[in-house]
């Protein structure tokens, strides 16, 4: 088996340079908390892939059922020559997402494709063509999602222009903008009604939890009041959940934490184990109101993607996933606290479930936006970490947010070591943070 340095190599003659990798090392296997590489070396996985493998990488039930699906067949197109698992996919989202009422699905291949769907859906369901987005959102790397995505390095730079009617407002940060719930509503509200109009917007889009954003957890009432006011308006309310669902934040869907029931719903990355896959789901009659044929992909809801994400979501329901996030939070939120309590560089704890950051500041420094913050020390931690063998990912507009997104089926023990290992990494660098 080749090293990783000889893979860096290659990769170097064969891999275009603006696909970047986090560690240098390359994975042989993975599984529940843990990866080894291709040299035997093994790292405790705060990653999941980008909250992918919620389930685990190489989870039993995925694996039968991926290995009895190629078996039988790997593609037909669900638009020529359909097939069950693509139904039993839709019923599983209509019964599991938030809102008693009829539901629909479509299934795509990502997450960027499910929102520029859910977008296409809304503009033509209510004939308008304003969708209103957040600062500090992600939502995708496409054309029309990098247009609805707020941070320009490095996903927007040099690749404009970008789709236009897209309208970016203030998002409730509390850490940041010192705002009330209702308060951040207001005033996002005011400034759709003043830059958009409400008769002209089409849908307003939102995560519940931003990912890429920096793990930003509105203030309570945030969300509640621009649902209200988007219905009022008589808009669609789309929830993105491509990083906070399949029990990631200790629920199925973050959206339950506040009572909100979306219009449309985006999911994808934890849908599938791993496999390529992703929704829109929502109200039969937004759904409904696209013609046969505007809706579609050559490999959405492919049968082997389909037949993973029922396994997968079986596994969720058999091991409780979402109480299992709950305990996830339970045990790595006072060690995180403790350790903000010994770091004053370290701003703030939050998140929720197995959706969890802390943001690295620089002590006693302000700025417009609230506290300064510190994304050299921020990756100085990351960089500690992953040579001690902690796979964790930086995030955050200002990139000084570390968060930790460990598979839900870590051990204790696992997850014991991996926050030892973070923890030893803050100690380790000390006063150089400052």
């Amino acid at each position: 088996m080749p090293s990783s340095a000889e893979l860096h190599r290659r990769r170097s003659e064969a891999v275009a340079r603006g696909v970047s990798s986090m560690i240098p090392s390359y994975v042989s296997s993975a599984g529940g908390g843990t990866m080894t590489d291709v040299d035997g070396r093994e790292w405790i996985d705060f990653a999941a892939g980008i909250a992918v493998t919620n389930v685990g990488n190489a989870a039993p039930r995925v694996v039968a059922a991926v290995r009895d699906q190629v078996e039988r067949f790997a593609h037909t197109c669900f638009m020529i020559a359909p097939y069950e698992q693509y139904v039993a996919v839709c019923e599983e989202l209509a019964a599991l997402t938030p809102g008693d009422f009829a539901k629909r699905s479509a299934l795509f291949n990502s997450g960027a494709e499910a929102v520029e769907n859910a977008v296409k859906i809304a503009r033509h369901a209510t004939g308008r063509q304003a969708i209103v987005v957040f600062d500090h959102a992600y939502h995708g790397r496409t054309n029309l999602t990098l247009a609805l995505t707020a941070k320009v390095m490095p996903y927007k730079q040099g690749f404009g222009p970008f789709a236009g009617e897209i309208y970016r407002v203030p998002m409730s940060y509390p850490l940041r903008d010192g705002r009330s719930g209702a308060d951040a509503a207001a005033y996002a509200i005011g400034q759709i009604e003043k830059h958009v109009g409400a008769a002209n917007v089409a849908a307003v889009l939102i995560e519940p939890v931003q990912g890429e954003g920096g793990f930003v957890v509105p203030a309570p009432g945030f969300l509640p009041a621009l649902a209200a006011w988007t219905r009022q308006a008589g808009a669609v309310f789309i929830a993105d959940e491509i990083q906070t669902g399949f029990c990631r934040t200790g629920a199925w869907f973050a959206s339950e934490h506040e009572g909100i029931e979306p219009d449309l719903i985006t999911t994808a990355k934890g849908i599938a184990g791993g496999l390529p896959l992703a929704a829109v789901t929502g109200r039969a009659e937004i759904m409904d109101a696209v013609h046969p044929g505007g809706l579609g992909g050559t490999y959405g809801g492919n049968p082997i993607a389909c037949a993973a994400a029922l396994a997968s979501i079986e596994t969720m329901r058999e091991l409780d996933l979402a109480a299992a996030a709950r305990h996830i939070e339970a045990v790595a939120r006072p060690r995180l606290e403790a350790l903000a309590a010994k770091h004053p560089q370290i701003g703030e704890v939050r998140g929720r479930g197995a959706m969890l950051a802390l943001e690295l500041i620089v002590p006693g420094e302000s700025g417009p936006n609230g506290p300064a913050p510190d994304p050299q020390g921020t990756a100085a931690v990351a960089k500690a970490a992953h040579e001690s063998g902690l796979l964790l990912l930086t995030c955050g507009t200002y990139g000084n947010v570390i968060r930790l997104l460990p598979p839900l089926v870590i051990t204790d023990d696992e997850l014991d070591r991996g926050l030892t290992l973070l923890e030893q990494a803050f100690d380790n660098l000390g006063a150089s943070l400052v």
